[in-house]
């Protein structure tokens, strides 16, 4: 029997946490943390609502899934995430020892791929999930952003 939540289908609601950025004007990059087929946190970015520069989505959804298991260590849980994680968030994802990280897009700039930021040896990582999705939504934000200025 096929599984109906797989790694697209939990994209897909780390996508609608995207969308939801994108109507507050905030960069819109959504994550969900997902321990045995179940979403334990939902987040996307609030840097500009928060007026602050840590407020990415995988920082908040940490936050919520480590309040919703209360505990510090995410070992069983994934994090599904539209954009790969930069070095900061890759960082926190070391210290939450999370066992799975999937993304959509690639950051060639900021990512932890490219600055080679160290995850936790146990952390498995999987790519490109609903990759062209998940770019085609930063695009469009900052199609729109440039359009405004």
């Amino acid at each position: 029997m096929m599984n109906p939540f797989d790694d697209i289908y939990f994209m897909k609601r780390a996508l609608q946490e995207a969308e939801l950025a994108f109507e507050k004007n905030e960069v819109p990059i959504g994550a969900v943390i997902v321990m045995n087929n179940q979403i334990i946190a939902r987040a996307h970015n609030l840097t500009e609502t928060l007026n602050d520069v840590t407020a990415h989505a995988e920082m908040q959804a940490f936050t919520a899934a480590a309040d919703f298991l209360g505990g510090k260590y995410l070992k069983n849980c994934t994090l599904y995430v539209t954009l790969e994680p930069c070095q900061m968030c890759a960082g926190a994802s070391y210290w939450t020892q999370i066992g799975k990280i999937v993304y959509g897009a690639s950051e060639e700039k900021r990512g932890f791929v490219a600055l080679q930021t160290t995850l936790h040896p146990k952390t498995k990582v999987i790519g490109g999930v609903l990759e062209e999705e998940c770019a085609t939504i930063l695009k469009r934000f900052f199609i729109e952003k440039r359009n405004l200025n």
